[in-house]
């Protein structure tokens, strides 16, 4: 019993790894991650056995061979085609770390669904063809993988029993991979040669390709680092509760989106500019010294502080995120409706939700050339940059810097239909997000009393009731 405790405790303690395997159609996305969790013996028995029997009726692997895409590509349409078409999520652990797989289509026409797939990802395993190299398809991919922030990318060059494990067609593909993703601005790049079907280089090193160096793919996604990846540099922490079971606790609840938080901290809340110090951090678990992003605690102050839903808490003493109404947005449109602009949305970023618009837009992507083209109305996956206005100020910092803090969606108020969703590139409106250089009224340089503070408060916080920030010292 002890050691079920012991095992217990430290699989609780592993580090979790979100990613997602993004590839032209028949590249081999799915029989990848299916050959994954077959060799690394995380499938069940009754799994195997279902594996086994549907290979039989309805496989594309060979007479007697295992079709591994078949753990992924459950949905009848995608066995009939031999294709992805809904994102498929898969679990499984090693002894280092746990995972989390995102199987996304390829197809165009599914971008919407590989923007959800990716939007938590950590890491992104990019397939191509060994026999036709980088495609349209390939670039498409790494570019929407590069607009949803992830840091890390494995170009995994499969079937490699098809080129004759040739090291010539691994470089050549190599080097083209990697001129695109410089251009993108992408750092963290690792280039895999495998054969998802033959197993080469997924667990295992392949004695077929003595000439790669490098680690299998397994062993690379068990070790790469992500724990640098998570703002922790800027405190922010979005207001999505407030606890008061009793007369003795008040509390505020939710999850912290970046930075780290201690007992003892001096904080501000926004909008009020209220401050006070950290007085508990509060868990199901009991008290905890420090918080940090992603967990989720109630934090308590020393002071009375009139603090609601949708508000936030950050440090008093760090760099203040902006404030404004306008900013501009690279915009990923998930809707079967075309855009209208004349239209108010409900928009939802961190635990706020305001009414929105577009107000402009600027120019649409081609996804397959990166090119800038002219400005229309959005149509189903269609990607580009727009301007937006909110009805309240939202507190948010740049999509590249902070994806907890730079992302939202667009909720269509009639159909409830998710229609987009956005990452924050900057203020439209510079003058309302100065990062809060507010002015200040410094009672001592004026030469204002004490006794007339009160009163000066009051006159304060009815100007920032209409979104003039002000600051008394």
């Amino acid at each position: 019993m002890k050691d079920i405790k012991v095992y217990l405790d430290q699989d609780e303690q592993k580090s979790l790894l979100r990613l997602l395997t993004a590839g032209s159609v028949d590249d081999g996305k799915s029989t990848l991650i299916g050959r994954l969790l077959f060799d690394s013996k995380k499938l069940y028995e009754d799994q195997l056995s279902a594996l086994e029997r549907d290979s039989r009726r309805v496989g594309n692997a060979g007479a007697g061979q295992i079709d591994y895409a078949l753990l992924l590509d459950g949905l009848k349409a995608e066995r009939e085609e031999g294709i992805t078409i809904d994102v498929a999520y898969r679990y499984f652990s090693t002894n280092k770390r746990k995972f989390i797989i995102a199987d996304t289509p390829g197809h165009e026409q599914y971008t919407r669904n590989m923007i959800t797939g990716g939007s938590t990802a950590n890491l992104a395993i990019i397939l191509v063809d060994a026999r036709t190299g980088v495609v349209t398809q390939t670039r498409r991919h790494t570019y929407l993988v590069s607009l949803l922030g992830i840091k890390h990318i494995v170009l995994a060059v499969n079937k490699m029993d098809l080129v004759d494990y040739s090291e010539d067609v691994f470089k050549k593909i190599s080097e083209e991979y990697l001129a695109v993703t410089d251009a993108l601005g992408v750092e963290d790049v690792t280039c895999i040669p495998l054969s998802a079907l033959c197993g080469d280089n997924v667990v295992e090193r392949s004695d077929n390709m003595s000439w790669y160096e490098g680690p299998s793919l397994l062993a690379f996604i068990e070790n790469v680092p992500i724990d640098l990846d998570r703002n922790m540099k800027d405190f922010r922490f979005p207001v999505q509760y407030v606890l008061r079971p009793n007369l003795d606790f008040r509390g505020f609840c939710g999850k912290v989106a970046s930075g780290v938080v201690r007992v003892g901290d001096e904080v501000t809340a926004l909008p009020s500019m209220k401050k006070s110090k950290v007085s508990r951090i509060v868990t199901y678990d009991g008290d905890l010294k420090e918080a940090f992003c992603p967990q989720s605690v109630t934090i308590c102050l020393e002071d009375e502080i009139d603090i609601s839903r949708g508000e936030m808490i950050v440090k008093t003493a760090a760099e203040k995120p902006m404030m404004s109404r306008a900013f501009r947005s690279m915009l990923v449109w998930m809707d079967e409706e075309v855009m209208d602009k004349t239209k108010q949305f409900f928009l939802k970023q961190t635990t706020r939700t305001t009414r929105a618009q577009i107000t402009a837009i600027d120019h649409i992507v081609n996804v397959n050339t990166m090119e800038h083209e002219s400005a229309r109305p959005f149509t189903l996956n269609t990607i580009g940059e727009v301007k937006i206005e909110t009805a309240q100020p939202l507190f948010f910092d740049a999509y590249k810097e902070n994806r907890a803090m730079g992302s939202f969606i667009l909720i269509d108020p009639i159909t409830n239909n998710t229609s987009a969703v956005g990452m924050i590139i900057e203020s439209a409106r510079q003058s309302d997000a100065t990062k809060f250089s507010r002015p200040v009224i410094d009672m001592k340089v004026l030469g204002i009393g004490e006794e007339h503070r009160e009163a000066l408060e009051k006159v304060i916080e009815s100007l920032r009731k209409q979104n003039i920030d002000i600051e008394l010292r």
